[in-house]
């Protein structure tokens, strides 16, 4: 089952951060682009190969301390069909590291069209007389707006392949709250109400210690949620998003995980694929040495992620 996985390798690593590589191209070094427009060209090509470079780098680095990398589909789909050849690169890569892998797509619509997106990156698509896994992610974010009848296709799949998803209830940007804190008719608030969906929904899906492959967004930015929200999903793990650049701080996330030290997994993007930028990084590592300084950088958010978790 697709938790239980994710829980042994976050004991093995005793680590419960993991890397987003949402890949702009003005992340990468310019010698590595200058490198892949020579190759390539000034143009989707060339940019998207300048993306690959620079993803394998830091898988290079990286998934030997990581659990897992999360890909925002936005920054892949945004260089079109080349940016999603290196997507489609960075996935095979990354599972043969050992890392297991995270589509962040937010990903829903009618049961019919749900089915389509949900076979494309969880389940497999009917060629004829066989069937192809085609993005073939571990786990993949989805929106549940639309209610249960595109959330099912998801949970089957995720039944029949071992994969997860992470159903968003409380997201980190600013304006959530016009939608997600407003409140029903019984008084709840409608990311409480998601809450809810979530607990019932992963029900089917408990792994061996005691989670579901069933889990849930909530944003580092919302501690105070978090606290209501954990209490509501006691058997679900929260992806939590919003570490580091987006403000959230390791002393918030403390809400986010049970008693036990599990259920939540910590993604940052930016503070580590453009560590060698930062002012912590940039007088010790230059920009050939990118890949070093997102080392650096994921071992000190392990290291102050698991400072929180043992004072508790």
């Amino acid at each position: 089952m697709f938790i239980d996985i994710l829980i042994e390798k976050i004991k093995i690593m005793n680590n419960v951060s993991i890397v987003g590589l949402d890949p702009k191209l003005e992340y990468v070094p310019l010698f590595i682009r200058k490198k892949a427009y020579e190759s390539y060209g000034n143009d989707l090509k060339g940019a998207a190969e300048a993306i690959w470079e620079f993803n394998k780098n830091i898988i290079d680095y990286i998934y030997d301390i990581v659990p897992a990398i999360k890909l925002q589909l936005a920054y892949y789909e945004m260089y079109g069909l080349e940016g999603l050849e290196t997507f489609t690169k960075t996935i095979k890569y990354a599972k043969e590291k050992g890392l297991i892998v995270l589509a962040d797509g937010k990903r829903n619509d009618i049961g019919s069209t749900a089915e389509s997106y949900s076979s494309a990156f969880l389940g497999r698509t009917v060629l004829e007389d066989k069937t192809k896994a085609i993005f073939d992610v571990d786990a993949l974010t989805i929106n549940a707006y639309l209610g249960v009848d595109g959330v099912a296709p998801f949970i089957d799949d995720c039944i029949k392949y071992n994969k997860g998803i992470f159903i968003l209830v409380k997201t980190s940007n600013p304006s959530s709250g016009q939608i997600q804190d407003e409140t029903n008719q019984q008084g709840q608030k409608i990311y409480e109400v998601m809450s809810s969906y979530v607990n019932e929904w992963g029900s089917k899906l408990i792994g061996k210690y005691g989670y579901s492959s069933v889990g849930a967004v909530v944003g580092a930015t919302y501690p105070e949620q978090a606290k209501i929200i954990r209490k509501i999903i006691k058997n679900s793990y929260i992806l939590v998003p919003g570490y580091g650049v987006q403000g959230g701080k390791s002393s918030d996330l403390i809400e986010f995980f049970n008693e036990d030290g599990l259920g939540a997994i910590v993604n940052a993007s930016r503070s580590i694929m453009c560590a060698y930028k930062s002012d912590l990084w940039r007088n010790i590592y230059n920009e050939e040495q990118f890949a070093e300084a997102s080392r650096a950088e994921a071992i000190r958010m392990r290291d102050d992620i698991n400072l929180v978790l043992i004072k508790r």
